[in-house]
């Protein structure tokens, strides 16, 4: 699995309140579509593109457990990737199914709007301007099928393990 794409950058501890603010919590999902980085980002939602690429800095996504990963899926994000994930976040976005990886580097090796190519084979993410090649951390087997399946209810819809709804 491999995506190219245009570049969105943020930067060190964002938090699941400035990628989904808490009011947006009672809101459909596409409701809350147009909240994401709303309140550091205003207009963001209008200008990203399916396919692009979200690049973070250290400890993206800490705060609170609410689905930001799933509004960043829902965006048309292909994938994000940080110099760090905070750990409760990183695991909603295997729960939803949103391609995340934690890369050395990236924050300073790409610029926004830079296109990259993105390998979820190897793990390696490529600047095409710079053609500058970083290796990311690899994604366990378990949680690497998680994302690509959907996230964690599809996958096991397509297991037969629970029935898919109605």
């Amino acid at each position: 699995m491999e995506f190219t794409g245009k570049t969105w950058k943020f930067g060190d501890n964002i938090n699941t309140d400035l990628i989904l603010p808490g009011r947006a919590q009672l809101f459909t999902e596409e409701e809350q579509l147009r909240c994401v980085f709303e309140a550091n980002r205003p207009g963001w939602i209008d200008e990203v593109a399916k396919g692009d690429i979200l690049i973070g800095g250290f400890n993206f996504g800490m705060g609170s457990s609410r689905p930001a990963a799933r509004s960043l899926r829902n965006t048309g994000l292909t994938c994000m990737i940080a110099e760090s994930i905070n750990g409760l976040f990183y695991r909603n976005c295997v729960n939803w199914g949103f391609l995340a990886l934690e890369c050395e580097g990236i924050s300073t090796a790409i610029e926004e709007g830079d296109e990259v190519q993105v390998s979820f084979e190897d793990f390696k993410v490529k600047n095409n301007r710079t053609g500058k090649t970083l290796q990311a951390r690899a994604i366990p087997d378990v949680l690497l099928n998680t994302m690509k399946a959907g996230g964690v209810l599809p996958l096991l819809e397509s297991e037969g393990l629970i029935a898919a709804p109605v």
